[in-house]
């Protein structure tokens, strides 16, 4: 086994490990078949093991293959990070205009922007904020070239990157009054007030589209409460107004007070993905330097998970 390896060679694996078939991965490199085989079959001599295992359908890592490729992911990240760090001292800032629903920039993006000005030069910020289907509007129009949005698995004339998994869940006040301390299942909902996001909401939609499941309830309610972020949903819940459903990442601080507490509801999960939504053709500038950062620093929650 040779104590060196050649990185061009270590690239080639990348991306056939990536792609899962010697012709896609000879594509995306702009190589012949043969060219990028014959580049694999070296290193796999270099090595002194095999890295693949070949099928019909493709290639498979060994696991032998499986060790060098997160290797080989970690150099790739830190070959674009040096570019992206020298081109940022060599240019300007350009402007960073991103678009966000109103959960991811109230309890995702802040700690991502903090790190992402901390390691790059300072650069004007516009964040624009509204709910999914405005945010999206907002991309496919140009208004924004990147934002982070939830709930949604398609998004047509978007591509849809998903970053981060998420929950919503039932709350009510710790001390909420006993009609709301007596659920106990989905079903029990059809018998109390609700509050609700307002239409076009990523999380209205995802809420409606789970409780329609339980056959019960379709959707608001003369009983229900409408409003229009989740600050003021919590407000609501907080007065014993009913229950809501809200994301697990906006509830860490009210959870760890104690003013708010989960309604564990066995028959009822509503998991969702926050997703990064661009227009198809890749970004330039100050947008894809920013989306590899949170591609590669994903934040964490504040705070345990209330359960």
């Amino acid at each position: 086994m040779r104590d060196d390896l050649d990185p061009r060679r270590l690239e080639t694996f990348r991306v056939v490990a990536q792609a899962g078939r010697i012709s896609a991965a000879a594509s995306l490199l702009n190589l012949s078949q043969p060219a990028v085989t014959a580049q694999i079959r070296q290193l796999e001599a270099d090595l002194g093991r095999s890295l693949f295992t070949r099928h019909a359908s493709g290639v498979q890592l060994t696991e032998t293959g499986r060790l060098l490729a997160d290797y080989a992911r970690r150099v790739h990240r830190l070959l674009e990070e040096a570019v992206e760090r020298l081109q940022a001292e060599e240019q300007p800032a350009g402007e960073l205009r991103l678009g966000a629903s109103t959960t991811a920039a109230a309890y995702i993006l802040p700690p991502v922007l903090q790190a992402f000005a901390a390691s790059h030069r300072p650069a004007p910020l516009v964040l624009e904020v509204g709910n999914t289907d405005e945010v999206l509007a907002w991309v496919r129009e140009g208004r924004v070239p990147l934002a982070l949005v939830e709930g949604l698995t398609r998004a047509p004339g978007l591509s849809l990157q998903p970053y981060l998994k998420d929950e919503l869940v039932a709350v009510r006040a710790a001390r909420a009054p006993e009609p709301l301390k007596a659920v106990r299942t989905a079903a029990d909902l059809a018998g109390v007030p609700l509050i609700w996001r307002e239409p076009g909401s990523g999380t209205r939609v995802v809420v409606e589209r789970s409780l329609r499941r339980t056959r019960r309830i379709q959707g608001p309610r003369a009983t229900d409460l409408v409003v229009g972020d989740t600050e003021a949903i919590k407000s609501c819940v907080l007065l014993g107004l009913g229950i809501g459903f809200l994301s697990r990442w906006s509830i860490q601080r009210e959870l760890q007070r104690g003013t708010l507490e989960l309604i564990s509801l066995p028959d009822l999960s509503i998991p969702r993905t926050f997703s990064w939504a661009q227009v198809g053709g890749g970004l330039a500038g100050q947008a894809a330097a920013f989306l590899r950062h949170a591609l590669a620093h994903p934040p964490a929650p504040s705070g345990g998970t209330g359960r």
